[in-house]
């Protein structure tokens, strides 16, 4: 069974079983393949040296928006813009932490440098963005009732199943960021 997150002498430390640590290297190559944007032939080397995208367009899944949502919201022709200049880079960095995390899971005891931990906050997040916009979580009564199933065993269907995984990278995540907490209070 998973032992949270805590700061300590080592600094971060956590346990995940191996199934837990299957469970989320799966979701975390899952998010990493929604983020990989397809390779283009006659792409402008140098306009992929420095970033930019000029065929970007807004994604059409509800979750990758979530994952790269507009930065304007009532201006399309901007958000556009935006896009095109920084999503490349943001897919880049989003992708370095999900699979800095995923190569973090192969030891069963964790101990967290301060930056592996900004990475398993950042990537923690993702997949919690992800699942929450699978499991059509609008406002707090919905996360209410995600939160409310607890049991592994009553888990009978798809949304019972993410439900239940949704709850437990919450329940990580929290535990890494109270972490992350302490040893900036230790610090200062």
């Amino acid at each position: 069974m998973a032992k949270a997150f805590k700061y300590g002498l080592k600094g971060i430390t956590g346990y995940l079983e191996p199934a837990e640590r299957d469970l989320l290297r799966g979701l975390l190559d899952d998010v990493i393949s929604m983020l990989e944007s397809d390779a283009r032939e006659n792409e402008d080397p140098l306009a992929a040296l420095i970033g930019l995208d000029m065929d970007v367009k807004q994604p059409s899944d509800r979750a990758l928006l979530r994952l790269l949502p507009n930065v304007m919201k009532d201006d399309d022709g901007g958000s556009l813009e935006f896009r095109q200049l920084t999503e490349r880079s943001v897919r880049e960095n989003k992708i370095g932490a999900l699979k800095a995390t995923a190569m973090g899971l192969d030891k069963d005891n964790l101990v967290l440098t301060p930056e592996d931990a900004i990475c398993w906050s950042m990537a923690l997040n993702d997949v919690r963005l992800v699942l929450a916009e699978r499991l059509d979580i609008r406002d707090e009564a919905d996360a209410e009732h995600i939160h409310s199933m607890q049991d592994w065993s009553q888990a009978e269907d798809v949304e019972s199943y993410l439900a239940l995984v949704y709850n437990f990278t919450t329940w990580l995540q929290e535990s890494l960021v109270q972490s992350m907490m302490a040893a900036r209070q230790a610090k200062s």
